[in-house]
């Protein structure tokens, strides 16, 4: 099956076998246009499943990342997000820079007119923390 035009620029969906990035550098968001670009509506990306490694003591942190957007002309495709959230699974990372370079990486690549990425992280000692992030601040 052909790709339409509009599609071609996505590399990574359809792919049977993914070599997974291993930091959230080498992570590509791709993106595809729009396709109600006159439209305000909300597209959810819910992450129920996150894992990413202390920066200090090297222990697993356990987490739910919601992004919340309302796209442009552009949208992120969703198989290009997993991959990026999967590369925090042995990043060293507190959950402040996590949900804010995925806030960074999703406006970098979709300039979207509102996003925002929540993590709730599960708690360790006892404290479990919640990290808000939006655009425009």
């Amino acid at each position: 099956m052909k790709k339409k035009k509009e599609f071609r620029g996505l590399t990574l969906l359809g792919r049977s076998r993914q070599p997974y990035p291993t930091t959230p550098a080498a992570a590509r968001l791709e993106v595809f246009p729009n396709p109600e670009p006159k439209r305000d509506y909300v597209i959810r990306f819910d992450c129920p499943e996150f894992t990413s490694i202390c920066p200090v003591t090297g222990q697993p942190d356990f987490g739910h990342i919601v992004l919340d957007y309302v796209p442009d002309k552009f949208c992120v495709e969703s198989k290009s997000l997993k991959l990026h959230l999967f590369s925090y699974r042995n990043h060293g990372a507190f959950a402040e820079t996590i949900v804010n370079e995925i806030l960074d990486a999703v406006v970098r690549a979709c300039q979207p007119r509102r996003a925002t990425v929540t993590g709730d992280f599960s708690p360790r000692g006892g404290i479990a923390i919640r990290v808000t992030a939006s655009f425009p601040t």
